[in-house]
């Protein structure tokens, strides 16, 4: 739950996405509060905190209450009293970190390049997938109505030519929105802004910029940056450069990742066992792609499935030893599968997931006889490498297992 502030009155359009906008800063509304309404849809409507009791704090809240003055990190006695018609709503921690990792995962789907900053939001580098699409705005709208579709929550996105300005757009476009700034606006876009929206413009900053007489972007651009070095010290040069728009940071994908995902929303709610079967192998099938390509291998899978009811559950299986092996990972997946209490209902989601990640080149794996006598025939390992190098050159739906394909 963001508390930067937005500039009343802000331009919706400054230019289309050009060849410079290749960072996506994706946002998730109230997303504590939207995730609760997600899975409790008679909640849509009414005016929701998330937060505990006592002397808790605010986690999240939806935007008619923060219309009120609620914001996060605040008080809840305060937050009551400046909205005493809200429903408090306990946390759920894991739940929030569990829709989380399906947001970032489908983010993952479009670039590899991605640095998950929080529970809730993302920048992406999209400049070496743009080719595949007509323009990185193209590739904003696709997330954020994903997003919407398969999760039920709502996102904001900032698309622009630097984290700063990605980052500025998004919040600038909220709720729901989506913002473009190409590289000639972005200096007239943050100079229109209110000082206290550069991030590291904290209250004791901005009151100190304020007795200065600078309460605007513009302002702080307009001043001596020797000044500002003298009031400020790094910090100051630093404001300056960000009133100028420069922020040379990229995208930083090194976080440790801790699992890899795939998952599908039925059209329609389904029973059938060959079309959950079919889905679940084309699922997998992906996840193994995707751990192939990023060179790791999984000691866990995980099943997850979604009934028509909402409710969710998921199993999970340690492996005997790390894999990426798509014959492994279905057959562990489709004995969760069988374990499962979703069984015989209708199903309205299933998903994979792959944790507890290990570098494939100090994976050691302990061979088996059954190894040794499929040395006569082609191994699995080679057929793999085959296929992801035919994806590669020619897409990733030229080749699928047969038994994830649809009939007919």
């Amino acid at each position: 739950m963001s508390n930067a502030p937005r500039a009343a009155g802000v331009r919706r359009d400054w230019g289309g996405a050009d060849d410079s906008c290749t960072i996506l800063h994706v946002d998730m509304d109230a997303f504590y509060a939207a995730v609760e309404i997600a899975d409790a849809p008679e909640l849509a409507g009414l005016p929701i905190i998330v937060g505990g009791s006592g002397r808790s704090v605010v986690l999240s809240a939806t935007y008619d209450v923060r219309s009120l003055g609620v914001r996060s990190a605040m008080p809840m006695a305060s937050a009551r009293r400046l909205a005493p018609g809200a429903l408090v709503i306990p946390p759920r921690m894991h739940r929030y970190r569990e829709v989380s990792r399906e947001v970032m995962a489908i983010l993952s789907e479009i670039t590899p390049i991605v640095e998950q900053v929080s529970v809730d939001e993302a920048y992406l580098d999209v400049s070496g997938v743009r080719r595949h699409w007509r323009s990185a705005s193209e590739i904003a709208q696709h997330l954020r109505e994903r997003i919407a579709a398969e999760l039920r929550v709502t996102c904001s996105v900032g698309v622009a030519p630097s984290k700063l300005i990605a980052k500025l757009a998004s919040t600038n476009a909220k709720p729901d929105g989506l913002l473009v700034i190409p590289r000639n606006a972005e200096v007239e876009f943050v100079q229109s802004l209110p000082v206290g929206a550069l991030p590291g413009v904290g209250a004791r900053t901005q009151e100190a910029l304020r007795e200065r007489g600078i309460e605007t972007v513009r302002e702080l651009a307009q001043s001596d940056p020797a000044s500002l070095r003298y009031w400020f010290g790094l910090h100051g040069g630093n404001l300056y450069d960000l009133a100028w728009a420069r922020d040379r940071r990229g995208v930083d994908p090194r976080r440790e990742e801790l699992s890899i995902g795939s998952e599908r929303t039925f059209a329609a709610d389904t029973s059938d066992e060959r079309e959950l079967d079919r889905v679940l192998v084309a699922l997998t099938d992906r996840v193994a792609g995707i751990l192939r390509s990023r060179k790791v291998m999984g000691g866990v899978v995980v099943l997850k499935v979604k009934d028509a009811e909402f409710r969710v559950l998921s199993r999970s299986r340690q492996l005997p030893h790390p894999s990426s092996d798509a014959g492994i990972l279905i057959d562990t997946l489709r004995q969760l599968w069988r374990e499962s209490p979703a069984k015989g209902r209708l199903i309205r989601l299933v998903g994979v997931r792959v944790e507890q990640l290990h570098a494939s080149a100090v994976t050691g794996v302990q061979g088996t006889l059954d190894d040794e006598l499929a040395q006569t025939s082609v191994p699995r390992e080679l057929v793999a490498s085959a296929v992801d190098s035919v994806r590669d050159r020619f897409g990733g739906h030229v080749l699928a297992p047969a038994s994830g394909l649809r009939r007919g």
